[in-house]
């Protein structure tokens, strides 16, 4: 089972993440589904208002693991696919692309599930630290793990005016 991949970790001085190169290089003939997930700098988290993030990572690691996530989608989707993998390094604003992935495969079933599968790793799994930066001057690394329950459950009390823990 083929599976071409392109892998890359874009600083944002010198390019931007681009979705249209990432529809590019999954399309192919023999491909009728395509999925594609593209992550975006949001204006707010766990009820404070975000003016902007940084992410810092470390590249060969980034790099590698990218490939492995590559090479376990191809092993669990079981066929031919294209998988591209993009995240953003450095200063970035509200609305600035942080991360694309986009999956090629025969059916839409396996493309959605490579990109799935290839997001969730990328976010879990990937050596990329996250800054957020808060319009009153704060400013606080993420803890990560953005699809956690505990961390939905949060953000999702603290837009409802609840006390995000609970209390």
């Amino acid at each position: 089972m083929p599976i071409d991949t392109y892998t890359a970790v874009v600083d944002i001085r010198n390019a931007r993440l681009d979705p249209a190169a990432a529809l590019d290089f999954v399309s192919d003939p023999r491909f009728g589904g395509i999925a594609t997930f593209i992550g975006r700098v949001r204006e707010h988290n766990l009820g404070r208002i975000v003016t902007g993030v940084s992410y810092d990572l470390f590249e060969p690691l980034a790099l590698r693991t990218f490939e492995a996530i590559a090479a376990r989608a191809r092993q669990e989707i079981g066929t031919a696919m294209n998988l591209y993998i993009a995240h953003a390094r450095g200063d970035l604003g509200i609305g600035d692309l942080a991360v694309i992935v986009a999956a090629g495969t025969a059916h839409r079933d396996e493309a959605f599930r490579a990109c799935r599968l290839a997001i969730e790793a990328v976010k879990h799994e990937a050596p990329i630290w996250k800054q957020e930066h808060y319009l009153d001057g704060d400013s606080a690394w993420s803890e990560g793990c953005s699809l956690c329950e505990e961390h939905r459950d949060a953000e999702q009390a603290a837009r409802h005016g609840a006390d995000p823990h609970g209390h």
